[in-house]
């Protein structure tokens, strides 16, 4: 890997930008909000509350320490033509003006392959057998090793930032006796620390567990607890086409699992303390559905029936694509959607959107999974399960974690799952100075 000119390994401090244009312009709209804040504080020093926005704009802007870095392999490794296609696929389109129908292909896929996978012309007519000679695919661990993400980065100094201006705030409302808010202001504050690191927690014990969980090989993997990377390919079940919300209109082919959400952006009037009455509005969501089909994981040295619906826990990553309105697909949808909207909460329907998530034939995938032996009548069933390779005899299922391992299924490889990620100390940091800050203020109240 050394060709791409990427360090796997982060190191103590890295000072990470952006390296795309959406990500710029979020980036000095955070520095703008920033210095309006820090104005504004010389007069008021409520005023850095508008400095812990553009604070966590600036975070939330501030990249992984391997992102920039992938993104660029990505573009150089990849044919420019595969790249061009999907650019053309992607972005948004205005598909009915009248009705302000649009949808959302995103233009950069973090969860995407980093360097060059097989295509379908190439897969070998046995599922289970090696692709090509037998070697790993080149994004495979076995191949790239495993990366550490840096301890520190740009995001660490801004979301430390917004922690300590958001302790200074409350500090200062509630030393304010004309306030009059006693400990209200420190427990919100302790409480979103809570929450935080509660969240963040869970999600660097995960990440842990990939970086320390060493990945087999399909066509050595043991019965057990194996962890798998590889190239997601249809089983004898095939692949669906999937239908949003049963909608034909809507459709997404060659999917191995998805999940889709169906969203409506409901204002209702509300009045506040003063009695003054205003609009109150919010993305609410109103169903969902999600399932899937077996599907073949090969990663280069063969491949292995994955049991995608046993799956508790599964990542898709980034979603597919997204479809926009102010209308529902239906007039009898959107009589409806007003009617329940209305009679339940006193709310009105002001724009429907239904987001689609999923696994798609050729894509990336890591698993952790339990591997078990197939039914003996399955593997008669099989004409390519003969018997001569032993990871066509076995079969990866999700619902069956071992001490301290859970089952996880998750879009995209290790290198772009661990490469999009911080590490845990980055991510442990600024919510524990928010409990630990928003605990000490209870004393000033």
């Amino acid at each position: 890997m050394n060709q791409h000119n990427i360090d796997f390994i982060g190191g103590g401090f890295k000072l990470t930008l952006p390296y795309t244009f959406g990500g710029w312009i979020l980036w000095v709209l955070g520095l703008i909000i920033t210095g309006i804040g820090v104005v504004a504080a010389v007069s008021d020093p409520i005023g850095l509350a508008v400095s812990v926005i553009g604070l966590i704009v600036l975070a939330a802007a501030s990249p992984g320490s391997m992102s920039a870095g992938l993104h660029k392999i990505r573009k150089e490794a990849i044919a420019p033509e595969i790249l061009q296609a999907k650019a053309e696929q992607s972005g948004y389109t205005m598909e009915n003006w009248f009705l302000q129908q649009s949808t959302l292909v995103p233009t950069n896929d973090p969860s995407d392959w980093i360097l060059p996978a097989p295509g379908p012309q190439t897969w070998n007519n046995n599922m289970y057998g090696p692709h090509g000679d037998g070697t790993p695919l080149p994004e495979h661990p076995a191949k790239v090793g495993t990366p550490q993400p840096a301890t520190m980065t740009s995001h660490l100094i801004f979301a430390g930032a917004a922690a300590i201006l958001t302790l200074v705030v409350g500090a200062v409302i509630t030393m304010d006796e004309t306030a009059e808010v006693g400990v209200t202001p420190a427990l919100v504050i302790a409480g979103l620390g809570l929450i935080l690191t509660l969240v963040n927690f869970f999600r660097a014990k995960a990440l842990r567990q990939m970086l320390d969980t060493p990945t087999s090989l399909v066509r050595s993997a043991p019965v057990g607890h194996p962890e798998l990377v590889g190239q997601v390919r249809p089983w004898a079940a095939g692949t669906m086409t999937v239908h949003v919300d049963s909608n034909q209109s809507m459709s997404m082919p060659n999917m191995l699992g998805y999940r889709w959400t169906y969203e409506q952006y409901q204002c209702r009037t509300v009045r506040d303390s003063e009695g003054n009455s205003k609009q109150e509005c919010s993305w609410v969501t109103i169903r969902t559905d999600s399932g899937g089909v077996p599907f073949i994981l090969q990663d280069g040295t063969g491949g292995i029936k994955v049991n995608l619906e046993s799956f508790k826990r599964t990542n898709y990553g980034q979603f597919i694509k997204q479809w926009d309105g102010a209308f529902a697909q239906t007039l009898g949808k959107q009589l409806m959607a007003s009617a329940v909207a209305g009679l339940l909460g006193g709310a009105t329907v002001k724009k429907h959107r239904w987001t689609l998530y999923g696994l798609r034939s050729g894509d990336p995938v890591y698993v952790l999974g339990a591997t078990r032996p197939r039914p003996d009548s399955e593997i008669q069933a099989d004409p390519q399960a003969d018997g001569t390779l032993g990871n066509s005899t076995i079969e990866v299922w999700g619902n069956e974690d071992a001490p301290g391992m859970k089952c996880t299924l998750m879009r995209g490889s290790e290198l772009s799952n661990v490469g999009k990620s911080r590490s845990g100390f980055e991510m442990m940091v600024p919510p524990i100075l928010l409990l630990l800050g928003g605990l000490s203020l209870i004393g000033l109240a």
